[in-house]
């Protein structure tokens, strides 16, 4: 493999290109604003993890007037059209701001934030305060808005105040950036302050989006498309680009050509399939688009590894409670849907794009939109029909996140359920009331249309490691592997189950006992005779929500 500056986390334009790190070229975004006469409010929506900061970052140092960029661009593909560049490059007053780290379990905690994002944006400008052609009101006001010392109504005029100064100082209108303006609203909503955050960004927004003279275009990015009148009341200049849309998506993700010149340049073309396998499968528009976020994280592991394997890099974000919330509001409404999805299979749904973030949940339609516009499910169609979607999980790694978090729904879940029966079963061996409690147990959760042995085993393991007790699973016993044993140490008893996986119901009952003889002849129970005073040997076998558990007559 070669070795290239892989930017993992990096998300600064100018960064990338001063310090040589690998750069796939998204600057006919550009191109294709100003070649199409851009509107005046252009809001881009894309999941996470899909380089909007970066292309804003990009959008910044192009446009910024107080900037020399001309070097950073050298080589890229806007650098071939000389006109737009000489109109546009560096020629405008732009003001770059991002709403990301704008969070708090509190409406006081999050508003300082707030105040503290404003402020760090006004020691960028410091040199407004200097200037004879500024109001002197303002002036006073962006000292108090620096030292976040401001009152409310002067926080939320705070970025159409920057702007009028920003123009007066140079004379012209002025390019507005906002990225992550959903995200104050997203935090509200999660910890209960949705009213009150909602009240002081859209005044904050409106006013410098709406009849704002000293605008000349804004780009704002965000996760979500929130309905219009909930935080841009008013703004009809207004043009909205989702993932459903024509423009701009092969901008947001890596398209094949990406990925194809990036496994060339580190010359790992073998890893093409597994990259394809795992990351690949978003639809925006007409784009078939891979996750950038993961193609690079794995990047940069092959670097370090070039044995490593692709893993799920999205696992450790927290967007994924999302789906946890969606499986616990709709319980068994969506389990069928669900066993389709994991299966491989598509659902076709109703999509909603301008939703609110106080009714995401009041729906279940609003729910699988949440999950296709925040990446976790995608197009599964060429073109859509009566206003609905066909929707598929995109991927591995996203396939991996549902099955995780399913488990995990279906181990707590089940701690809620009355088990003493099942468990008093298996401590006193009975085979019958075991066949019954477990099936019972297989038809509430989540399994998959394939139904895997591996799915029965974390199934059988789940049931009892959500009671306490000590479970070992695939672990080295006598002359081979057991599927499950299960300890009760306060007892002195031991229970080892080996499962199979059923052809058909016919079959269960022999398999059963292809399962007993396999404890049997692998000599299973043999360590344990010293240590414990009764081991039980079970044969069980499953045929998709069906269960038989036969007990050793040893």
């Amino acid at each position: 493999m070669k070795n290239i500056n892989v930017p993992v986390g990096i998300s600064n334009f100018e960064k990338i290109r001063q310090d040589g790190y690998y750069y796939v070229d998204k600057t006919g975004l550009i191109k294709d604003m100003l070649k199409n006469k851009i509107p005046e409010v252009t809001l881009i929506t894309r999941p996470r993890r899909f380089g909007k900061t970066l292309a804003m970052s990009m959008l910044a140092s192009f446009f910024d007037i107080r900037r020399d960029s001309k070097k950073l661009f050298q080589g890229l593909n806007i650098s071939k059209e000389q006109q737009l560049c000489n109109d546009w490059m560096n020629q405008y007053p732009t003001l770059f701001l991002s709403f990301k780290d704008v969070d708090g379990t509190i409406f006081e905690n999050a508003l300082g934030l707030l105040q503290f994002t404003i402020a760090e944006l006004c020691k960028k400008h410091t040199y407004l305060i200097e200037s004879d052609g500024v109001d002197q009101d303002d002036k006073e006001t962006f000292r108090k808005l620096k030292s976040m010392g401001s009152n409310l109504p002067e926080l939320q005029g705070s970025i159409i105040m920057l702007m009028n100064m920003m123009k007066a100082y140079y004379n012209k209108p002025v390019i507005l950036l906002i990225d992550e303006y959903d995200v104050p609203i997203a935090k509200a909503s999660s910890n209960g302050y949705y009213k009150e955050m909602l009240e002081v960004m859209k005044a904050m927004l409106s006013t410098a989006l709406k009849d704002n003279e000293a605008l000349k275009f804004a780009v704002v990015t965000g996760c979500l498309k929130i309905a219009k009148e909930s935080v841009f009341t008013g703004t009809n200049n207004f043009v909205s680009d989702t993932i459903s849309s024509e423009r701009y998506n092969e901008y947001y993700g890596f398209t094949q050509k990406d990925v194809d010149q990036i496994l060339q340049d580190a010359q790992i073309e073998e890893k093409a399939s597994d990259i394809k396998e795992w990351y690949d499968g978003y639809r925006f528009g007409e784009f078939d688009v891979y996750c950038p976020w993961d193609v690079m994280n794995y990047l940069w592991d092959l670097t370090n590894n070039q044995n490593a394997k692709p893993v799920s890099y999205w696992k450790n974000t927290s967007d994924n409670a999302i789906i946890r919330s969606f499986i616990d509001y709709s319980g068994a409404a969506i389990k069928k849907k669900l066993e389709i999805l994991i299966s491989g299979g598509s659902i076709r749904q109703q999509i909603e794009e301008n939703l609110t973030y106080d009714y995401l949940h009041s729906s279940e339609e609003n729910l699988w939109s949440i999950l296709y516009l925040t990446g976790y499910l995608t197009n599964a169609s060429e073109q859509d029909t009566d206003g609905t979607i066909e929707l598929k999980i995109p991927n591995k790694e996203i396939k991996e996140i549902f099955e995780t978090t399913v488990k995990k729904w279906f181990e707590d879940n089940a701690k809620t359920i009355d088990r003493k029966e099942l468990f008093d079963a298996v401590w006193t061996g009975n085979a019958d009331i075991l066949t019954k409690e477990i099936g019972t147990l297989l038809r509430m959760t989540i399994s998959y249309h394939d139904y895997k042995e591996d799915f029965y085993h974390a199934f059988l393991a789940g049931i009892f490691a959500g009671a306490g007790y000590v479970v070992e699973s695939n672990k080295e016993h006598g002359e081979g592997r057991s599927d499950i044993v299960i300890y009760d140490d306060y007892e002195g008893k031991v229970a080892i189950f080996e499962a199979k996986k059923s052809q058909n119901p016919e079959e269960m009952k022999l398999d059963c006992e292809k399962a007993i003889k396999q404890i049997n002849e692998k000599m299973y129970a043999n360590e344990f005779e010293d240590a414990y005073d009764e081991i039980l040997c079970y044969g069980i076998s499953f045929f998709k929500k069906r269960c038989l558990v036969k007990k050793n007559r040893k």
